[in-house]
């Protein structure tokens, strides 16, 4: 189906930024063909008006455990150690597949509504976080989490349904994997090797939580010769595949470097890391090392949003005030790491997070005409600064409408907030 988006206000990129047109955007099937003028013999199946709306690169959640949503509220206020091992893990070893593919559904739906077209989710009950981005019509990539160690059989099955969960929904167009050891705590030295001897085999990219908190800092460097989990994974040469590191808000310059020279891309979760009491990635340094720097949410059960809008206005207002300085992470970085930077560190550069012609028409579609965002003196401002998801009316992906004046098309959203209900038993 060819999509024509008419007279709408863009946010499209410029080197290092943005700019802001009212423009015409052309889509044929799941691609962007034309921005300003229609391509040649192009003729649309449905138009879109664009008069007081305005389109964005749908956002990229690069963190989080969709899995988790009926978690939301479980476990709060709570010190960390507690919420993970006492009120966040026997709940989830307590729930079934069944359970995981609701929760999922009722994640991703959050997500939609609030303009992420993409995320990026380490799970742990194979086919049905899956199954729920191909339902609900997101765009994935998905990781089985990892844990154990190289002899005990219950790391080796887990590296097992890694393997069967891609091979059975290779074919998806939306969906692709990386390889996710969970964290140094839970997985033994020679199983991340395994874990990237894996990755590497498969051509794929590494995603693991690292130096989220300090205790694991410091039990990580009681157990290996004082060295950081970033210099932990060094020496294992885990990095020498592309990796993607959740959280890093206890690193010192050191490990920054060890970051920048391997070229391993961040992914900070502001809501999560303040939640739990883990403080403030330094995101500022990260940044001026020339780190590929992305965000995302965490899981419900530790923000308790799923709201990349949210997520932004926290990053940037967070870092102005711990570096005590106004222009500490802009506006336009905020709105570069939940996009183009995001698909940067997934390997999906070439496909989604810009409206640039030849990309995928992975968009929200946001209503003006609502309070805080009047006046709109300063499009990309407001982004960050006033929108907060409710403002997304429409959303593409792969050229295809998912959520429609704030329907569904693709999924029964009373039912998953049925079933979302029924099986939050806690």
């Amino acid at each position: 189906m060819n999509t024509h988006i008419k007279n709408i206000l863009a946010l499209l990129p410029e080197v290092e930024g943005f700019r802001t047109e009212t423009t015409d955007i052309y889509i044929e099937g799941d691609t962007i063909s034309g921005i300003g003028q229609a391509p040649e013999g192009f003729a649309a199946d449905r138009t879109i008006d664009g008069t007081g709306r305005m389109v964005i690169p749908g956002l990229i959640n690069a963190h989080t455990h969709a899995y988790m949503t009926i978690l939301r509220g479980v476990a709060d206020d709570v010190p960390f150690d507690k919420w993970l091992f006492e009120g966040v893990m026997p709940k989830e070893d307590a729930m079934t597949p069944e359970d995981a593919y609701w929760s999922a559904a009722l994640g991703l739906m959050e997500m939609i509504s609030t303009g992420t077209t993409c995320f990026n989710d380490m799970q742990m009950h194979i086919h049905q976080t899956t199954k729920a981005a191909v339902d609900v019509g997101i765009r994935g990539v998905i990781g089985r989490g990892l844990s154990g160690t190289a002899t005990d059989e219950g790391g080796a099955r887990r590296l097992r349904e890694a393997v069967e969960e891609m091979e059975a929904w290779q074919k998806e167009p939306l969906l692709s994997f990386m390889i996710a050891p969970h964290a140094p705590y839970s997985c033994e030295g020679e199983y991340i090797k395994q874990a990237a001897a894996l990755a590497e085999e498969r051509g794929l990219r590494i995603h693991m939580h690292l130096s989220e908190s300090q205790n694991e800092v410091e039990n990580v460097k009681k157990d290996h010769d004082g060295m950081s989990p970033i210099e932990y994974m060094d020496s294992l040469g885990l990095f020498r595949i592309p990796t993607l590191a959740a959280h890093c808000v206890w690193v010192s310059d050191h490990d920054i470097e060890i970051m920048r020279d391997r070229g391993v891309s961040v992914v900070t979760n502001p809501a999560s890391n303040m939640k739990l009491g883990n403080g403030f990635a330094p995101v500022p340094a990260m940044l001026d090392a020339g780190i590929n720097v992305c965000l995302g949410t965490d899981g419900a059960a530790s923000n308790n949003r799923l709201n990349m809008f949210h997520e932004m206005s926290l990053l940037t207002m967070i870092h102005k005030g711990v570096q005590k300085s106004p222009v500490s992470v802009s506006a336009t970085e905020a709105l570069r790491m939940a996009t183009s930077c995001g698909a940067r560190a997934l390997g999906l550069g070439d496909v989604t997070g810009e409206i640039a012609v030849g990309k995928k028409a992975d968009l929200a579609i946001l209503n003006l005409d609502c309070p805080q965002m009047i006046p709109l003196n300063d499009p990309i401002s407001s982004l960050a600064y006033c929108a907060n998801g409710s403002e997304v009316e429409t959303v593409l992906v792969n050229g295809e409408i998912v959520m429609e004046n704030r329907q569904f098309t693709k999924i029964d959203e009373e039912r998953v907030y049925f079933e979302a209900r029924s099986r939050a038993r806690w």
